[in-house]
């Protein structure tokens, strides 16, 4: 039979997520870790790889793994749950909190894949949207939960694409509002320096998610996890792909965490990067930079379309959100090396002393 029947009628509408992830010379559109991991650690990573059964399925719950970030962060193992990347825990919270008649309550501009995993699950989607400065219109949100019927909430914090820190206080006044599921996504945290871990013994209704992808340059291995309440956990334990973290990258994520401190230096270069490059943008015409507690800054410009255009021209690829809903006209720029940084800025200046770009022209 040369035909199919139709695909479920939630994906009619949905977009598949698309990082544009196009060949370039700089890569600065992901929030990827500029630097590998450092040669010694790469040697101690080939040592664990080269115990690793390759004909045997791996720890179903990465339970090494497990015990080590508990005991990193005053936790003990039914408290912590590993996942491929925090994109399987996003999708998992979807599953086992949202669903046919469930609602989630989300925080826009943010990170698209939340809505996505609401509508792909059937789950009702609750758009809050953040005020004019992208900051958390924190008294909308409060009066929405109090309604009683939201099912579970993100805080990105940092948020992505805006790189601001959601207000702890607001967070905890949230967490005391409603007895919704609460997920603190602190995938940049190592960046932020702002947590919400201690709140976990007081409040059952919080879980954190973070990841190796960014400040331990894992985003090619897909590791994340979770810190919450053991019976939470348990919750995502039921959703979950069996097996959904191989053992090649158990064991990568392993040494790396053993390893930690190491990358403190490299943390602590972005950072610093990205306040120079956070005060280089706002000297340029037409340019409004957002503050971030991220490894990358969202930018308004006039043109921003074809701005993304001559910088990919140049080998430098940006993400370009110039099209997206509260966010037209703006690029974000992830934290890359000095050299790339330098010359992304050398590469904005020249476009924007160059062209003048019509008002509101996008592409």
């Amino acid at each position: 039979m040369n035909s199919v029947r139709a695909s479920a009628p939630q994906l009619a509408d949905i977009t598949p997520y698309d990082p544009k992830y196009l060949p370039a010379r700089a890569y600065l559109s992901a929030n990827e870790n500029p630097s590998d991991v450092e040669t010694e650690v790469r040697n101690e990573i080939k040592r664990e790889i080269n115990k690793v059964a390759f004909n045997r399925y791996p720890d179903p719950l990465a339970n090494e793994l497990r015990d080590m970030i508990a005991e990193a962060n005053g936790l003990d193992r039914d408290q912590v749950l590993v996942g491929n990347g925090g994109d399987e825990l996003l999708f998992n919270i979807a599953l086992a909190w949202g669903g046919p008649g469930r609602k989630f309550l989300n925080m826009p501009p943010t990170f698209s894949v939340y809505q996505n995993n609401a509508e792909l699950t059937n789950t009702e989607v609750v758009n809050i949207p953040r005020r004019a400065d992208y900051s958390i219109d924190e008294e909308a949100v409060l009066a929405r939960v109090a309604q009683g019927d939201i099912d579970y909430v993100i805080v990105t914090s940092p948020n992505n694409p805006t790189g601001d820190l959601a207000d702890e206080r607001f967070i905890l006044r949230l967490l005391d509002a409603t007895d919704a599921l609460v997920m603190v996504d602190e995938a940049y945290f190592e960046f932020s320096r702002g947590t919400v871990r201690p709140y976990l013994a007081s409040h059952k209704n919080l879980v954190i998610l973070r990841t190796f992808s960014k400040a331990f340059s894992l985003a090619g291995v897909r590791v994340g996890y979770l810190l919450g309440n053991a019976e939470v956990i348990r919750e995502f334990i039921k959703v979950r792909q069996p097996y959904s973290v191989d053992a090649v990258s158990q064991a990568i994520a392993r040494v790396v965490f053993r390893n930690r401190a190491k990358f403190e230096r490299g943390i602590m270069q972005i950072i610093s990067e990205r306040g120079r490059v956070f005060e280089a943008l706002g000297q340029l015409p037409g340019v409004t930079a957002y503050p971030s507690n991220a490894n990358y800054i969202l930018f308004h410009v006039e043109g921003a379309g074809q701005v993304w255009q001559q910088l990919y021209d140049r080998g430098i690829l940006v993400r370009d959100f110039s099209r997206a809903n509260m966010l037209e006209d703006c690029l974000r720029v992830s934290i890359g090396s000095p050299q790339e940084n330098d010359e992304l800025l050398a590469a904005l200046k020249e476009i924007l002393s160059c062209s003048v770009l019509p008002a509101g022209k996008t592409d």
